[in-house]
């Protein structure tokens, strides 16, 4: 059966991709540029030069310039949003002696983590999940007031040229449909397949404003323009756009390699109490979502990943380690001319605890953290203009490594047999990273 589900499930993705996607080329990933670039911010001049040519205001800086950081910090946060785990609500272990198979926990599990329990050999899990994400900051700052300064091209040492400040705002969101399969090849080894269809919503808006450093009064030489004819030293821009389709895929394989502590045999019912499991596995992302409407992060991804559990009767803690290599992508690199770069790689940790209440409830607690490795952060700096006494708040750009950490606290409900219905919400410990304050998770599991 699993031979029919996989490719029906893969072909009705890839064909529904047109479908959903935005067909518009003015893509999410160059929204930044058209808001800042030569069709956004413009800056209008009717000074002649002492040769008689027109003088062309021309205005640039690092924001504008390194646009693209920003698109990298956001692919970053698209690879560390974690997914529901695929096989983490009823597992099962085949009794050595009347081959019936039965539950191995009494929890039902975690859900954005995972445990060393496999489903069961024949046996199926299918789920589906909900996310949202209202990103609110980047590295501390607020996506609504993040400053950058503009400043004149050829603008000579020790002159007075005029600059142009702005204050911008970046609101951005991502909701995520996730829908999982999970098949027991045997009963240490199981395969997942998870097909995620992402929204993603942008509205970039800059209140500009020209500082006459150099100009003075002559407001003939530098001035905004509007359609209506107007001119002025203020302008506000706007840019938005939305998308939504196929996100990028993850194939996963997992397989328990040992059982410490544990009893041969159990008795119908009961639950092997004191067993340590180990797991090992792999997991393979593959670009299929539109990494220029920012559905996907234009890059594959190979993670080889680590899983301890240990059953302690109602209580079951567990531990996820991995370590992700992603490719390159236009979103590491430059949109607006198809130049790739280098998705950062991370490596990914997790440890938490599943509690059985009772037979119909569990709760759920995890940490989860992230090392990104040589990815781009943003601060605030200074920037100097050249009359030597003006200053203004410009946007920087640094290299390093840093690590994003969530709380994720949530419940499953045994609502029928074997279907469970998640709820979690994820909250975030730090600063780094583009990040949502709170990301609320639904879905809902059924193995048989």
């Amino acid at each position: 059966m699993l031979t029919k589900i996989v490719p029906i499930a893969v072909l009705l993705a890839l064909w529904s991709a047109p479908a959903f996607a935005q067909t518009s080329t003015d893509t999410l990933a160059t929204l930044i540029l058209r808001v800042y670039g030569p069709n956004g911010l413009f800056v209008k001049s009717e000074a002649l030069l002492p040769s008689g040519e027109t003088h062309s205001a021309h205005f640039n800086s690092a924001f504008q310039a390194e646009f693209t950081k920003i698109n990298l910090a956001l692919s970053t946060q698209l690879l560390t949003v974690p997914l529901p785990s695929p096989a983490s609500g009823a597992t099962y272990t085949t009794d050595p002696i009347t081959g019936i198979p039965r539950r191995s926990t009494q929890s039902w599990g975690p859900i954005l983590s995972d445990r060393a329990e496999t489903v069961g050999k024949g046996r199926y899990a299918f789920g589906f999940a909900y996310q949202h994400f209202n990103f609110s900051t980047i590295d501390g700052l607020d996506l609504d007031s993040l400053p950058a300064v503009f400043s004149h091209d050829n603008a000579a040492p020790g002159g007075r040229a005029d600059l142009v400040t702005t204050v911008n705002a970046i609101n951005t969101s991502t909701d995520r449909f996730t829908t999982f399969f999970t098949y027991g090849l045997h009963n240490r080894v199981d395969v997942s397949m998870a097909l995620p269809i992402v929204t993603a919503q942008m509205t970039v808006t800059s209140i500009a404003t020209l500082r006459r450093i150099g100009t003075a009064d002559n407001t003939a030489v530098h001035f905004f323009s509007d359609a209506a004819g107007g001119q002025g030293d203020t302008r506000d821009f706007t840019a938005t756009g939305s998308a939504t389709g196929i996100g990028d895929m993850v194939f996963r394989v997992k397989g328990r390699f040992a059982d410490i502590g544990c009893a041969e045999v159990v008795s119908a019912g009961e639950a092997d109490l004191g067993c340590t499991q180990l797991a090992a596995g792999a997991s393979f992302r593959t670009p299929t979502g539109d990494e220029m409407d920012l559905l996907g992060v234009g890059g594959a991804g190979f993670a080889p990943f680590f899983v301890a559990s240990s059953n302690l009767g109602r209580v079951t803690p567990h531990v996820n380690l991995a370590y992700e290599w992603n490719g390159d992508s236009v979103l590491a690199g430059n949109p607006a001319t198809g130049e790739t770069g280098s998705l950062p790689n991370q490596f990914i940790y997790t440890f938490g605890v599943d509690v059985g209440v009772t037979e119909d409830f569990t709760f759920v607690f995890d940490i989860l953290g992230r090392t990104v490795i040589d990815a781009s952060q943003v601060e605030i700096g200074t920037f100097a203009a050249l009359d030597g006494t003006s200053t203004f708040d410009d946007l920087e750009f640094q290299e390093r490594n840093f690590n994003i950490a969530d709380a994720a606290v949530g419940l499953k409900l045994n609502a029928y047999r074997a279907l469970l219905i998640d709820f979690t919400v994820v909250f975030k410990l730090n600063d780094n990273g583009i990040r949502a304050t709170v990301s609320p998770l639904v879905g809902g599991e059924y193995s048989f």
